[in-house]
C-alpha cells in the first residue's frame, strides 16, 4: 500500500522504516517543523528541582541538545504521554521514567497517583490543552515553558504534482489536528482527495479527525489507541 506520512521529517523517516518493514511503500511529504528553544529549556530545569513531563517527544529532542547543563537533571522523575517517547528519554539518561497509553489526560492522572509536587511541563505550541486543564482540574501544581515550536511548511506544486499524479496514495496519515487542518489548507492537497475518493485517512486519536473536513469525515480511520503503533495495524 502506498501511505503518505504527513508527519515533521525527522519523525517520518521512522515511520517510513516501519512502514517498510510491514511491506508498504511510504511517501512524506512534512507539513510542520520543529523549531526548537533549548535556551528556554535549560532555564527551567535550572530553576526548578520536581518531576518534568511531555507530551512529545520533541521536547526530548530538545533537552539532547542540552549538553553538560543536562546530566544534573537526569534523575528527576519523568512523565510522557506514550512509550515511544518514554524510550527517547530512557536512551538519553532519564532514570525515572513513566508513560502513559492514552492522551494528555491520561498523563494527568499517572502524575498524580504519583503526588509528584510542583511540576515542569515542557511543551510545544501549538498544542491541545487537554493535559493543562486535566492537571487544574486535579490541582496539581505545574509551570509551562514552550521549548519548541512547530512551523508549518508548505508543500510546492511540483512536489504535490509527483506523489498524486501518477500513482496516487492509498492512505494518508495524519498525527495531529493541526497537520490535517495544515494538508486540507492547501489547495492542491484538498483537490487531490476528493469526497468521493478511495484514499483512507488514518487518524491517531478522535481529536485528530476535527482538522478533516467534514465532507470526508466517511473516509477517516480512527486509531483504537494514540500511538502509531495502533496506527499502523490499522493499514
Amino acid at each position: 500500500m502506498r501511505v503518505l506520512v504527513t508527519r515533521p521529517a525527522h519523525s517520518a523517516t521512522r515511520t517510513a522504516q516501519r512502514l517498510r518493514d510491514m511491506g508498504h511503500e511510504p511517501l512524506l511529504l512534512p507539513l510542520r517543523q520543529p523549531l526548537h528553544d533549548s535556551n528556554a529549556a535549560a532555564d527551567a530545569l535550572a530553576i526548578t528541582s520536581g518531576a518534568i513531563a511531555v507530551t512529545s517527544a520533541e521536547a526530548i529532542r530538545v533537552l539532547s541538545a542540552l549538553g553538560e547543563k543536562l546530566p544534573p537533571h537526569l534523575a528527576r522523575p519523568l512523565f510522557a504521554v506514550g512509550e515511544t517517547t518514554a524510550e527517547e528519554a530512557r536512551s538519553l539518561g532519564f532514570r525515572s521514567v513513566a508513560s502513559s497509553h492514552g492522551n494528555g489526560r491520561h498523563l494527568a492522572d499517572l502524575v498524580a497517583a504519583d503526588k509528584p509536587g510542583m511540576l515542569l511541563y515542557l511543551a510545544g505550541t501549538p498544542r491541545a490543552e487537554t493535559f493543562e486543564a486535566r492537571l487544574r482540574e486535579l490541582g496539581i501544581h505545574f509551570s509551562v515553558v514552550e521549548c519548541y515550536r512547530m512551523q508549518p511548511v508548505v508543500p510546492g506544486p511540483a512536489e504535490i504534482e509527483a506523489i498524486f499524479s501518477s500513482s496516487r496514495p492509498e492512505a494518508i496519515l495524519f498525527y495531529s489536528r493541526q497537520t490535517a487542518e495544515d494538508f486540507f489548507r492547501v489547495r492542491e492537497l484538498r483537490s487531490a482527495v476528493p469526497e468521493h475518493s478511495e484514499i483512507r485517512l488514518f487518524c491517531l486519536s478522535e481529536a485528530v479527525t476535527e482538522g478533516v473536513p467534514a465532507a470526508l469525515r466517511k473516509s477517516v480511520v480512527i486509531s483504537p489507541m494514540p500511538d502509531e503503533k495502533s496506527l499502523l495495524s490499522l493499514l
